[in-house]
């Protein structure tokens, strides 16, 4: 059975989309902490991970792209899962009884016109399930927990309300990493890291690198380098496989104008990308 470790308890979103990607065999692996995640597959104490690398609704998970900077670990997949949040609390505690939420951050962003409509006060947890976890093992009856209806049930709790984030259109995109190297499949896409000078014009050059060779960049992110103030690592995505003449040649362009690069690994990417 393939171990695969993720951030939070179990009943997370990580869990839900590790199950999606590997299915309902798979042997999960909760840890409190992004970084002991990542150091669990470069430790063997687990196969694969599964990391939120960005949402639709709040963008790129930064932890994540640090975290990849300097680790030893290959993209190998990703997942697309659609965040459906609910509202739970202990049996016997009527919606209106509530005055607490508790929830990751994000997720109560994601929710802000539900919690102001019933004149709740958020209260930030380090995770979506470690709060539904904490309210029912604290049989806690004035607080409320938004998690997946997968959590309610991990915890035993009511779910009061269901689908109650504030756009449809949330989507949370993961990355699994491994030390293997995928199958090459129909539809490939890439993720590097590189840095450049920082004179005028390297990251157009770099960028037109790309361009000249006809491939599609998916996204690009930046992220401090931490080493000098306003120097950057750049994340960038883009179609095609590592080893594609085009891209091989896009890579060998940028090479010549980037200070550092790092191939983060080729992987099927998923059909609504």
């Amino acid at each position: 059975m393939v171990r695969v470790s993720f951030q939070g308890e179990l009943g997370a979103y990580s869990e839900e989309a590790s199950i999606n990607f590997f299915g309902n065999t798979v042997d999960l692996y909760p840890l409190p902490y992004l970084t002991d995640v990542f150091k669990s597959v470069e430790n063997g104490l687990a196969e694969f991970a599964v990391v939120p690398i960005e949402n639709t609704l709040e963008g790129s998970v930064n932890e994540t792209y640090d975290l990849l900077i300097g680790a030893s670990v290959k993209i190998i997949g990703e997942e697309v899962l659609r965040v459906k949040h609910c509202f739970m609390a202990n049996f016997g505690v009527k919606i209106g009884d509530v005055k607490e939420v508790w929830s990751h951050p994000q997720a109560l962003s994601q929710c802000r016109k539900f919690i102001e409509s019933k004149r709740l006060k958020p209260v930030p947890y380090y995770d979506t399930a470690g709060s539904a976890k904490a309210i029912a093992e604290g049989k806690v009856m004035n607080a409320g927990a938004i998690a997946s209806c997968r959590a309610a049930k991990h915890y035993g709790l009511n779910v009061l309300a269901e689908e109650i984030e504030d756009s449809p259109n949330n989507y949370t995109r993961f990355i699994i990493i491994g030390n293997s190297v995928p199958k090459i499949s129909e539809r490939e896409k890439t993720s590097i890291i590189f840095s450049v000078r920082h004179v005028p014009g390297a990251l157009y050059r770099a960028l037109k690198a790309f361009a000249d060779n006809g491939v599609n960049l998916t996204k690009i992110e930046s992220r401090p380098t931490k080493e000098k103030p306003w120097e950057y690592f750049f994340f960038v995505d883009f179609m095609g496989q590592y080893d594609e003449k085009d891209v091989k040649n896009a890579l060998d362009k940028l090479k010549k104008e980037a200070l550092f690069i790092k191939v983060l690994g080729s992987y099927p990417a998923v059909s609504d990308n």
